[in-house]
């Protein structure tokens, strides 16, 4: 990870077309207040899988790869993130290990919130907390839809087909 460098969330002109970076701007001002932005090159490891969590990790510019390791040390690439996302997030709540390795697949601008600035910020601001609801809501039907593909070898029909 190389330099750092501060730009507001409140001023970011991709801000409204990102789900956590849709926030009110007197919630923006504060996060503003606990994160820190990086500029991070191609390849770099945002963190790796079994490691504890520091934090969580917004890309605002660039996209991550993240993958698992099977205990052969094959990798499997899971998802790759592009600019807007959480990193970390589950794991950040949680004060457990990271569950997948985030690595950059471009240099990208990074903003990182250490898990106790995470925690009392979301004490302090309900619409960020009720946010992070909604994404790991999203996260746990993303996992139950792969693992349903997986598992049966389909997908599942919306409502509406039904």
């Amino acid at each position: 990870m190389d330099s750092a460098i501060q730009q507001s969330c409140r001023e970011c002109a991709l801000r409204p077309d990102r789900v956590f970076c849709d926030l009110p701007i007197n919630v923006l001002e504060a996060l503003d207040g606990v994160k820190s932005t990086i500029i991070c090159s191609r390849n770099s490891t945002l963190f790796r899988e079994g490691q504890p969590a520091r934090g969580v990790f917004v890309l605002c510019e660039g996209r991550a790869k993240l993958s698992v390791c099977s205990e052969s040390g094959k990798r499997l690439t899971l998802h790759v993130a592009v600019p807007g996302e959480v990193l970390g997030l589950s794991a950040a709540l949680s004060g457990g290990l990271y569950e997948v390795t985030a690595e950059l697949l471009d240099d990208a601008q990074v903003a990182m919130v250490k898990r106790k600035d995470l925690l009392g910020f979301l004490r302090e601001h309900r619409e960020a907390c009720l946010h992070v609801v909604d994404l790991l809501s999203q996260d746990l039907h993303i996992a139950y839809e792969r693992v349903r593909s997986v598992g049966l070898g389909r997908s599942r029909r919306s409502r509406t087909q039904a």
